[in-house]
């Protein structure tokens, strides 16, 4: 096992598959000598030359159609937006283009379209840089939609997404690209669409992602002795493994879900669901949800803070479930 951050587990993955198999490209804005925003790119273009390590004109929606033609013409692209946000100015190939292309062309084509793009808050980055999108992607069918939490997960789902038929969305979080966790050394994948227990309890379900899995865990540990509290990290919210979550529910008999996206219309509220129409006979009490308030992300620090969940939040909700 190896210690890296998450983007050295990102540079990790892209030079492994960028080794693996000569379709798969990178572009973006910035990916080339400067290395990626993060320094996920970091010595790829050096390494693997201009063509396949390519920088791009400042322009997302030209990112993204190029890289939905190239990907029907059989390459392997792994189209990066600089940040999540920016999917909107590429709303149009986003949304109506690459999730829809093999459905409205009767399967004849497939998609191999990886988009990596960081995204959440917490880097102080302010409104139109801050917002997590997975709830925009996931509501959109034909996107697989993957969130990454730790270093073992970026590495193992980001090969997993270049190497998919389907066009995938892979959202590492701004807030975490220092984080670090031990990745194996030797060559591993994580499967698309399967979740994992990160931290086993008999009391109460908590399903987190990204920054707030690691607050669930604080809370998780500050209320050891008194409440026995199961994580589970969701890894891909389309599809989501709703059979994992449901199981855990099985077990404890209460939930709290949270997420970074806004409450209103959030992933949080499609957690719920599933397990209330599924489920429902298996709560002992009403789930509760975390999330962001009906708000943009403040640029101020303190406003900012107050705006993202904290570990206090959490703790809070799991004690409502009781």
């Amino acid at each position: 096992m190896t210690e890296l951050s998450v983007s050295e587990a990102l540079r990790a993955a892209l030079d492994e598959e960028l080794a693996r198999d000569e379709r798969v490209y990178v572009a973006g804005e910035d990916v080339g000598s400067f290395g990626g925003n993060f320094g996920e790119t970091r010595s790829l273009q050096e390494k693997y030359g201009e063509t396949r390590v390519r920088d791009t004109p400042l322009s997302e929606v030209g990112i993204a159609g190029h890289a939905l033609g190239a990907a029907v013409g059989g390459l392997r692209p792994v189209a990066e937006l600089q940040f999540a946000d920016f999917a909107a100015t590429a709303g149009d190939e986003m949304i109506n283009q690459i999730p829809k292309m093999g459905y409205i062309s009767g399967g004849q084509f497939s998609v191999p379209l990886t988009v990596l793009a960081p995204s959440g808050a917490g880097i102080r980055s302010g409104a139109q840089h801050s917002q997590s999108v997975h709830a925009w992607m996931g509501s959109q069918p034909g996107f697989v939609v993957v969130t990454l939490t730790t270093p073992y997960d970026a590495k193992g789902l980001l090969k997993s997404a270049i190497r998919d038929d389907n066009p995938v969305f892979v959202l590492p979080h701004k807030n975490l690209m220092g984080k670090r966790g031990e990745v194996p050394d030797e060559e591993y994948t994580l499967p698309l669409g399967e979740a994992a227990v990160e931290r086993e309890g008999d009391d109460v379900t908590v399903v987190a992602t990204q920054q707030l899995f690691y607050r669930a865990i604080e809370a998780a540990e500050r209320l050891a002795g008194e409440i026995d509290v199961e994580v589970v990290n969701p890894r891909t919210f389309a599809p989501l493994d709703t059979e994992t979550i449901r199981a855990s529910v099985r077990k404890t008999g209460r939930l709290v879900a949270v997420d970074e996206t806004p409450l209103r219309y959030g992933t949080q509220s499609h957690i719920v669901s599933e397990v209330t129409t599924n489920d429902f006979f298996s709560l002992d009490a009403p789930p509760q949800t975390v999330g962001v308030a009906d708000t943009p992300i403040p640029f101020s620090p303190p406003l900012e803070d107050e705006v993202i969940p904290g570990t206090d939040g959490i703790v809070d909700a799991i004690r409502d479930t009781f």
